[in-house]
Order: structure tokens, then sequence, then C-alpha cells
């Protein structure tokens, strides 16, 4: 049974900030449990409104169907409730149902509801597969507006008229203009996320539109820089949030725009780092050079007795 209502997740995340934790692999890119656990633990330490399993930073395109319902289940019993657990779902209509039935089975307090895989599809076909995932559980669904999977502000009313467990909307696009259409067609009936590829890029202009809240990688190895940046961020503090951005967001994505795939292979990086080696990345995706893990290095060393304070080093 879920801890919470749709309604209630949906407010619960939509206060304060997000993050997808990252699935740690051993050396045969098998699943790792007990880091996975200490990381988990480690995360619930900071002040984070909900953590997603196997999210997109989580891997989960290179996840089973029985990975992910193992390690959204292991979220729960780990996190006890002291924070909401959100588990991603996606693949075709059918796979995405039978997630959507195992996690909700798993304990997981919400859903993600990811693009569809490979084909891209018509609104009319793209809202059958969401209204289709919607109807498989009775948790909240978050769709994530991205990709072959972009809704019109049109379709978004008919399916929040058919669904009321569809909750939220997450935006991996950064069409403004769309943003705007939603936001104002819907109001309140959703939860609104940022979810472009590093959010923190575009926290200050989505807040103006209603969006209180965006999912953090960087949350994985440095939370206490991403709690301060939202808080920041929340408080219109544009100094505070030009000098984050400045520091170590824009360096960060100067080497993450080097390779394909680099926005999850990063964070793995990170997580060495500071002293948590979550492992490598599994294929299709590449992990970071020897020479761009330094460079990583060095950039959160810099955080060090800076605005945003010292390093999160493994205990």
């Amino acid at each position: 049974m879920a801890r919470m209502t749709p309604k209630e997740m949906a407010q619960t995340i939509g206060g304060g900030l997000l993050s997808f934790p990252v699935t740690p692999f051993d050396a045969g890119l098998a699943f790792d449990e007990e880091r996975y656990r200490s990381n988990l633990d480690w995360l619930c330490g900071y002040d984070v409104a909900g953590l997603f399993s196997c999210g997109g930073t989580g891997e989960f395109f290179s996840l089973t169907p029985e990975e992910v319902a193992r390690i959204v289940a292991i979220a729960v019993a780990e996190t006890g409730g002291r924070v909401p657990v959100l588990a991603g779902v996606g693949y075709g209509t059918a796979i995405a149902c039978d997630l959507a039935r195992r996690v909700e089975a798993a304990g997981a307090d919400g859903i993600l509801l990811l693009p569809p895989y490979l084909v891209n599809g018509e609104q009319a076909g793209l809202a059958a597969h969401v209204e289709a995932v919607c109807r498989s559980t009775s948790l909240g669904v978050i769709v994530y507006n991205r990709d072959n999977a972009i809704l019109t502000e049109d379709t978004i009313a008919g399916l929040c008229e058919r669904c009321p467990n569809l909750v939220g909307f997450k935006d991996g696009v950064g069409d403004l203009e769309l943003m705007q259409r939603i936001g104002l067609r819907m109001g309140d009936r959703l939860t609104y996320v940022g979810g472009l590829p590093t959010a923190e890029t575009f926290a200050m202009p989505y807040l103006e539109m209603g969006v209180t809240t965006y999912s953090s990688a960087v949350f994985n190895f440095v939370p206490e820089f991403s709690t301060r940046f939202y808080a920041a961020v929340r408080q219109r503090d544009h100094r505070t949030v030009e000098a984050g951005l400045k520091q170590f967001i824009l360096p960060l994505l100067a080497i993450r725009n080097r390779r394909k795939g680099y926005a999850v292979s990063i964070i793995k990086a990170g997580m060495k780092v500071v002293g948590r080696d979550s492992g490598p990345v599994r294929p299709p995706l590449t992990d970071l050079s020897e020479a761009e893990t330094a460079e990583l290095a060095a950039l959160v060393a810099r955080l060090d007795g800076g605005l945003f304070g010292a390093r999160q080093q493994a205990a």
C-alpha cells in the first residue's frame, strides 16, 4: 500500500528539492545493494522532498523490470518513510503498465512516467499511453515531457480530466511558451517539476512560472551545495544563484557536454570523487576519462571554504 495519496505526494514533492539517486554497479555491472543502501541513508540526512528510484540518473534504461522492482523495494525499505520514494516507469505501454503495478507492490509513493521506447507517436497515441499507465495503478503519476513524448496543453488537459491520479508534469524540453500554456491552463491541478539536464541552470526562470521544484542530479555527490542553491532559488537570491552557477554548475556543464551520455556518467564520477564510488555506468553509456574525473575532483574541491561550504566526503 502507498504511504500517501496522489495529491499528498504531489504537494510534498512540490515543496522542496528532488533528486535521482544513482544505481550502483560492481565491476561486473551487477547491482550493488550495499552501496545503494549506504547512499540512500546518506542522502536522507539532507533536506530533500523526494527521491526517485530508477530514474534517468539511476540508469532506468539499463535495468530489467525485475531489477527495477527489486531496487525500488530496497529504496522504500532503506528510506523507511523519511522521504517519499518515486519510481521510474517506462518502455512500451504493456511493460510500463506492468512496471507500474510492480513498483506499487514494492511500496513506492509515486511514479515518474518516462517517454515510451524508440517510437514517435501522435498526441492521441501518447495520451492513450499515459492514460493506460495511470489506470494500471492507484499511485500518483508524474509525466515526463521530453524527447519523443512531448504533450501539448490540450492533451494534458484531457488527461487530467480522465486520470485523477495524474498529478505532476515534469519538463525536460525547455520550451518556455509551452510551459506557460500548460501552467496557465492547468493551474494548481498539477505540480510542476523542472527536469532539464542540469536543472539548476534553469531554476530561476522556471520559478517565475510556478515551477517550485526541480530534480538535482548533483545532489548525489554535493548535497550541501544542492540544498543551499535550491534555498537561494526559492528566496530569489540572485547573487547566490549566480555565484553557484559560475563556481560549479557551468564548469561542470563544460565537462558534461563533451560526450553523449555524460549527463549520467558525470554523476557517477562525482560519487567516486567524494569517496562514494558507485561503480561504472552500464553500456551504452561510457565513463569519464581519468583526466576528466580529475577535472571534476578539482571543481568539487574548489567548493571548499567558498560560498557554498565544504565537500561532502563519505564517513
